[in-house]
C-alpha cells in the first residue's frame, strides 16, 4: 500500500508493506521508498515495514522547491508520518543521514519510538571537537567539489570518505537493480546539495541522548574501515550510551547489499 501526507511545506510519499509491529526504515543518501525493496521483502513476514522518500527525494515534493530542507523538517516529517501510522510505539531503522533523523527523534519525541537501530549516524556532534571540526570541513569541500566538478568526480570523494568501494563491495546474489537513472541523480543532487548542509548545520543534542528511554542501538558495518567517519560516530555514540556498537553485515550500505542477512540481524535484535 501506498499514501501521501501532507506535512509542513511538502507532501511525502510512504509504503507499507507487512503485518505486525511498525518498523520505520530511513535511509541516507538519495534512497527512496523504492531503496530497501529487497530488504523489505525478508522483513515484512514479520513486521509493518514503512519506507518513504524523504521531502526533495523522488514523490516527496516541497511546496518551495527552493526552500530546500532543514534537518528539523527531516524529523518533523518522521514525527507526522509515525503518527499518521501507528499510536504505539514503533521500531526504527535509520541508516546514515536517516539515523540522525532517528536520534533527533530518540530525543524530541521519545514515545514514538520503542527501539532505534542507529546505523553509521552521520553526525558530527558525536565526535571530539578536533575530529568534528575536520569532517564538517569534509562535507563542505565534498558539496564544492560536486558544484564544480560534477557528481561523477563528486561520487567518487563521497564514497571514499564513507568507507565505500562500489567497484570491489561484496553483495548477496539476486538484487533488485537500481541503476542510475535521472531520479536517482535527481536525488543526488538534493542531498548532495541540501542535506549535506542540514548535517553541517545540525543541533543535535547530543548530551539528551544519553536520558533517552529509546532503545538505542548503534550499529557499523562489518566491512566498513575503522577510521571513517561514519564509523567513529557510531562508535562514539555507543560510548556516549554505554552500550556496545553492534556489527552488521556488509559496509555503509549493508542494507542494500547484503538485505537478506542484513535483515536477520535486525530480527535478532529486535527479539531481545
Amino acid at each position: 500500500m501506498s499514501g501521501l501526507l501532507r506535512a509542513n511545506g511538502a507532501t511525502l510519499y510512504y509504503e507499507v508493506h507487512g503485518t505486525g509491529p511498525v518498523l520505520l526504515i530511513s535511509q541516507s543518501g538519495e534512497g527512496d521508498a523504492d531503496r530497501t525493496t529487497d530488504l523489505v521483502r525478508h522483513l515484512a513476514g514479520d513486521h509493518t515495514v514503512i519506507t518513504y522518500d524523504r521531502r526533495g527525494l523522488s514523490r516527496s515534493a516541497l511546496d518551495d522547491p527552493d526552500r530546500g530542507a532543514s534537518m528539523a523538517d527531516h524529523v518533523d516529517d518522521v514525527h507526522r508520518l509515525l503518527a499518521a501510522v501507528t499510536d504505539r510505539p514503533a521500531h526504527m531503522l535509520g541508516c546514515s543521514f536517516g539515523a540522525v533523523i532517528g536520534l533527533h527523534l530518540a530525543v524530541e519525541h521519545p514515545e514514538q519510538l520503542h527501539t532505534l537501530i542507529a546505523h553509521e549516524p552521520v553526525a558530527p556532534g558525536l565526535l571530539p571537537a578536533p575530529e568534528r571540526v575536520r569532517h564538517i570541513r569534509e562535507l563542505e569541500e565534498l558539496q564544492d567539489l560536486y558544484r564544480e566538478r560534477g557528481l561523477a568526480e563528486a561520487f567518487a570523494e563521497i564514497a571514499a570518505a564513507l568507507g565505500i568501494d562500489p567497484v570491489a563491495q561484496d553483495t548477496e546474489p539476486g538484487l533488485t537493480p537500481h541503476p542510475l537513472d535521472d531520479r536517482r541523480r535527481a536525488g543526488f543532487d538534493f542531498f548532495i546539495r541540501n542535506d549535506f548542509g542540514a548535517v553541517v548545520r545540525d543541533t543535535l543534542d547530543v548530551a539528551a541522548l544519553g536520558d533517552t528511554p529509546v532503545r538505542v542501538i548503534p550499529a557499523f558495518g562489518r566491512t566498513t574501515p575503522r577510521h571513517v567517519f561514519d564509523y567513529r560516530c557510531a562508535h562514539e555514540l555507543a560510548t556516549l550510551l554505554g552500550v556496545e556498537a553492534r556489527e552488521f553485515p556488509g559496509g555503509h550500505n549493508g542494507n542494500t547489499t547484503h538485505p537478506r542477512a542484513y535483515a536477520t540481524r535486525i530480527l535478532d535484535l529486535l527479539a531481545v
